[in-house]
């Protein structure tokens, strides 16, 4: 039997013709917002990255000098391994705590759950610059509530200045940015263990599977896709820790809390190396995408 072609009236072709228009108005605001606000300094920060820009003179065309002095520059060597070292020990503690707390209070009454919710939330709300502010004076070397208790409990002989010492500076980042990173992961556990198939499980348990076994086999692959939406954000939030570093320490001591993303507000705004500046942020933006494409590509064998 011969296909028969199938004609589209006129008045079709204008009513779908009128819907895509109306589409792409409503759109409009959004791309004119993208356009502006994203692709161009994203192409303004490659393009620069070529230039020695500075405030005061026009641009000097230098090719890839910019990137020849980043890869010899022994504070950028430093800067990327404090990054990393954040990045390997905030990623994976933050995840396996956020499903653990996720874990035990999704199995609390609703208004259990609800207020632990609330309480684990609340240091993303209450903003970055407060929380900081309140870690500072705990981590205080003379009026800190970290060196009275460790001093009254016979823990510490002497007060410890923890943000002035190179062997406990960066750990002390950390620990914050941990405090102020679990809040959403552990409210995406829990919306993620509420959506597992409990007929599913249920089943399992009667066949003898015990917790362990059930949360693996069944909970765990059905929250592959909210794992790694927070393994991916939780990683580029590690990479861009900035407002911690430039409130507490200034990459300091030593360098020792230096990251990439402060090195890069310390050259391009306080030295005016726009051009250097733009360069660290290409490369940052390079690594950030690798390590996302190669978290897609697990999540997806998974």
């Amino acid at each position: 039997m011969a296909n028969k072609k199938i004609t589209v009236s006129p008045m079709s072709r204008r009513l779908v013709m009128r819907e895509n228009v109306a589409a792409y108005l409503f759109m409009l605001p959004f791309l004119l917002f993208f356009v502006a606000f994203v692709l161009y300094p994203m192409f303004m920060c490659i393009f620069t990255s070529f230039f020695d820009a500075t405030m005061g003179r026009d641009d000097i065309f230098i090719g890839f000098q910019n990137y020849k002095e980043l890869f010899n520059d022994p504070i950028f060597w430093k800067a990327l391994k404090n990054t990393l070292v954040i990045v390997l020990v905030s990623v994976p503690v933050t995840c396996v705590f956020s499903l653990w707390v996720a874990s035990v209070i999704s199995r609390m009454p609703m208004a259990g759950t609800s207020a632990f919710r609330c309480i684990f939330y609340l240091p993303v709300v209450t903003g970055s610059v407060a929380v900081t502010m309140v870690w500072k004076w705990m981590f205080n070397n003379y009026y800190g509530i970290f060196n009275y208790l460790g001093q009254n409990m016979g823990l510490l002989d002497k007060p410890i200045n923890w943000l002035g010492d190179p062997k406990y500076a960066l750990g002390c980042i950390i620990l914050i940015l941990l405090t102020t990173s679990v809040g959403q992961p552990i409210v995406l556990y829990v919306s993620a263990l509420d959506n597992v198939d409990k007929s599913l499980v249920e089943a399992a348990e009667v066949d003898g599977a015990t917790q362990m076994q059930a949360f693996w086999k069944i909970k765990w692959p059905q929250m592959m896709p909210t794992t790694l939406y927070i393994l991916v954000i939780t990683t580029i939030n590690s990479f861009q820790c900035f407002a911690l570093i430039q409130l507490l320490t200034s990459g300091g001591p030593s360098n020792s809390t230096m990251t990439i993303m402060y090195y890069i507000y310390y050259n391009a705004f306080k030295l005016y190396r726009y051009g250097y500046g733009n360069a660290m942020g290409v490369i940052l933006a390079i690594i950030i995408a690798i390590l996302s494409a190669i978290q897609f590509k697990a999540g997806q064998e998974k």
